[in-house]
């Protein structure tokens, strides 16, 4: 009885929130005579509390949320509410061109906010990466549901048209809209499978992404046909040319100008809203730009969230926000006025219920056959094309989103948006139960298993969820070879670098007068060539190459505190003098690495980094002993030896600590040092990387690495140590050594932890 009661919970609170709504909306005497701003809480208040409390119960029986908020509409519109009470429905929704002005306001930037969410969601590295069977799909499943959708619209009853005049455009529309899918229903399915990463999860998820993109560009094109009432050739042109010149200069300058003012604003503005305020911003610009060329906002707002959710610094904070205040408050306005527009009553009519049985079918049947017959062009099997096509054939929010325009565009009759509204309820209730059965019967292939494996294992990792880089530097040849480091782990993944130039000592300045390039550019190309190496060697393009530099009025180690509250993820130092004079570091990297809680780097070229600080590592050791910080070296050492010439060297050390740490390799069943070995080579195959292992646990650690230095000829070792508490920054004894006595260059990455002095 408990449960059943907490499940009713929100549809209680839902007739609570209505009846109280219409007893203060009608105590307002004439508030429905003009416009009311009581009038307008009210509507809001009611169309949030109805939406939520509806999206609430339907996740808990497994639909969508946004099939709630669209009941919602329906259950508060003329389908329920305005028959059973149509004098409390007049007084809450007036009928006035006025009252219906300002909410209908709010719903038009909530469909720009909605289709900004879409684009954030709009993973293009996924479509690229499947890009050839998920555009053979596409092209598939949206030309089949196309000609179906505009055979209908060419045989539709002129009653059902608002200008029967205009019946090509009305057909083009309504083929558009039957041939879309929803980005967003689709990939909550796929991920509560648990199959977003699996092959057909992801073609299932491209495809969406494919879909919806050509729907909002088609939809752009038919608005502005619609707009100048006739098919001009011209004007087709004009609006194609347009669109195509939009997303040219999007994907291109565009890009990196939303990427940099993204950045500026996390980087220099105060306000903890300030990146929201600037992706707001960036939404309108690019909507007014779309107007302005002739094709509807909506396709501006969507390439927004695009550009936006591919920006490398969009943290989770700021990313989560952003979704709440539209979750919240834009979603069940939009989606509640949308179910208030439609008009279920009609469908009393016989001839029309048949209408609309039929636009369900020829949906249904021109989606699940275009995506089904696209499955089996694009390669798939019988049964993943089955899985593809109960996906694809989900309209959900983008569906109604595309009847609201065509409402407002004047191409749909409001009977037919019902028709078509009640059509995306449908189809989307249905797709869920369809999808979940499909995908629980295919098998797990063995080519599929070990990427998912692989694939797992990176996730985990440290270098693979790195997201910013900031370096501080001096003026130093160290200070170019950490910046070459800085260079190869950005470059491949084309993360931000930021440069915190911390000055030099007075010789040193004197020594760099003489040199025509200023130090600090020698730091920032050296980064940048790097960067585009490593880019170039990982097949990426090197044009994603971001550094900036900058420098603070602050003490260095101010500075650096500063910029640590910004989000980065890796702090590398590399300054003139490193070891200080009792073993440990020199007080400069105490006092800078003093306010950076994160994880850290300390750079020591010596050697052939001395003489050349930017030349490529020949060899690099990297020694391992089973414990976590020294996979995470690990880690580092070979997304390093990338561009290495020779094979990297790990060596295996045993320290006291590691004794009996706790091993999750699967290859356990080997003695524990060559299992940790294997792992570390198997890690390092997935990158096409050749491994040299040795076992050195008889001797004393630093010892070991030591000799191994020397065996192997290293050019540099890359060794993966703890922070230890105290007053100054100290990484243990093993560090010092190798630190102090190596005869090539060292990186020693830490953990963010601070480990307890034993």
């Amino acid at each position: 009885m408990l449960i059943r009661w907490g499940r009713l919970q929100p549809t209680i609170w839902a007739v609570i929130t209505l009846l109280a709504t219409v007893t203060a909306a009608d105590a307002a005497g004439d508030a429905a005579a003009k416009p009311s701003e009581f009038i307008l809480l009210a509507q809001i208040a009611l169309l949030i509390a109805v939406g939520r409390g509806l999206g609430e119960l339907m996740q808990r029986i497994g639909q969508p949320s946004v099939i709630g908020e669209l009941l919602a509409g329906l259950l508060l519109g003329p389908s329920l509410f305005g028959w059973l009470w149509p004098s409390a429905h007049s007084v809450v929704f007036p009928p006035s061109g006025e009252q219906k002005a300002l909410i209908d306001g709010i719903a038009q930037f909530g469909i720009l906010l909605l289709l900004l969410l879409t684009g954030m969601d709009t993973d293009l590295k996924l479509v690229r990466k499947v890009g050839r069977a998920a555009a053979t799909i596409s092209v598939a499943g949206i030309a089949v549901p196309f000609v179906c959708g505009f055979t209908l619209g060419e045989f539709l009853p002129d009653s059902l048209l608002p200008h029967p005049e205009a019946r090509l455009i009305a057909s083009l529309f309504l083929g558009t809209a039957l041939s879309i899918s929803s980005v967003k229903i689709v990939a909550v399915v796929v991920r509560e499978m648990n199959f977003m990463r699996r092959n057909v999860g992801q073609i299932i998820v491209a495809s969406a992404i494919i879909d919806d993109t050509i729907g909002w560009i088609i939809i752009a094109v038919i608005f502005s046909l619609a707009s100048r009432g006739t098919l001009d050739v011209v004007s087709v042109a004009q609006a194609l040319f347009g669109t195509l010149v939009f997303l040219a200069v999007s994907f291109t300058i565009g890009r990196r100008l939303v990427f940099r003012l993204i950045r500026w604003a996390n980087d220099n503005l105060v306000s903890s809203a300030a990146v929201i305020t600037v992706i707001l911003l960036l939404m309108s610009v690019m909507a007014m730009i779309t107007h302005l060329i002739g094709v509807h906002t909506v396709l501006g707002a969507f390439i927004a969230g695009v550009l936006v959710g591919e920006s490398p610094i969009l943290t989770r904070q700021i990313d989560e926000r952003l979704r709440g205040l539209i979750s919240s408050l834009f979603m069940p306005v939009f989606f509640g006025l949308a179910g208030l527009a439609a008009d279920l009553t009609v469908l009393r009519d016989p001839q029309l219920l048949l209408l609309t049985a039929a636009l369900i079918l020829i949906a249904s049947i021109g989606k699940f056959g275009g995506a089904f017959v696209g499955g089996a062009l694009g390669g798939l099997t019988r049964p993943e094309s089955y899985a593809l096509a109960s996906g694809m054939n989900a309209r959900g929010s983008t569906e109604v989103i595309i009847a609201t325009i065509g409402l407002s565009m004047g191409v749909l009759s409001q009977t037919m948006f019902s028709m078509i509204v009640t059509m995306a309820i449908l189809t989307t209730m249905a797709m869920p139960p369809m999808l979940r059965s499909a995908l629980a019967r295919l098998p797990l292939g063995k080519d599929e298993k070990e990427r998912l494996e692989r694939e797992e294992v990176e996730q985990r990792g440290f270098v693979a969820n790195l997201e910013r880089l900031l370096l501080a530097v001096d003026e130093s040849n160290n200070a170019k070879f950490a910046a070459h480091v800085v260079g190869l782990l950005a470059g491949g993944r084309g993360l931000p670098i930021t440069v915190l130039h911390v000055g030099a000592n007075a010789k040193l300045q004197e020594k760099n007068r003489a040199d025509e390039e200023s130090p600090e550019a020698a730091v920032i190309n050296a980064a940048e060539a790097s960067a585009r190496a490593s880019a170039e060697a990982d097949g990426g393009r090197d044009d994603n190459v971001d550094v900036i530099s900058r420098a603070r009025e602050e003490t260095a180690a101010e500075a650096i505190a500063e910029e640590a509250r910004k989000g980065f993820d890796l702090l590398v130092v590399g300054i003139d003098a490193v070891a200080g004079p009792d073993g440990g570091f020199d007080r400069r990297i105490d006092e800078l690495t003093s306010g950076f809680d994160g994880p850290l780097a300390i750079a020591a070229a010596k050697g052939v980094h001395e003489r050349e600080p930017t030349a490529n590592a020949r060899k690099i050791l990297v020694p391992v002993s089973g414990s976590n910080v020294s996979r995470r070296g690990a880690e580092v050492a070979i997304a390093l030896a990338r561009l290495s010439a020779e094979p990297l060297q790990v060596v295996y050390v045993s320290t006291t600590r590691d004794k009996g740490a706790r091993r999750s390799s699967p290859s356990m069943s080997l003695a524990p040092e060559e299992a940790i070995l294997k792992d570390i080579a198997a890690t390092a195959a997935r990158y096409d990387i050749n491994v040299a292992t040795r076992l050195r646990a008889s001797t004393a650690p630093e010892v070991a690495i030591l000799q191994e230095i020397t065996a192997s000829r290293a050019d540099l070792v890359v060794v993966g140590v703890d922070r230890i508490q105290g007053d100054s920054l100290n990484f243990g004894s093993v560090a010092a050594a190798v630190l102090g006595k190596s005869k090539a260059s060292v990186l020693l990455v830490s953990d963010g932890d601070v480990r307890p002095k034993t």
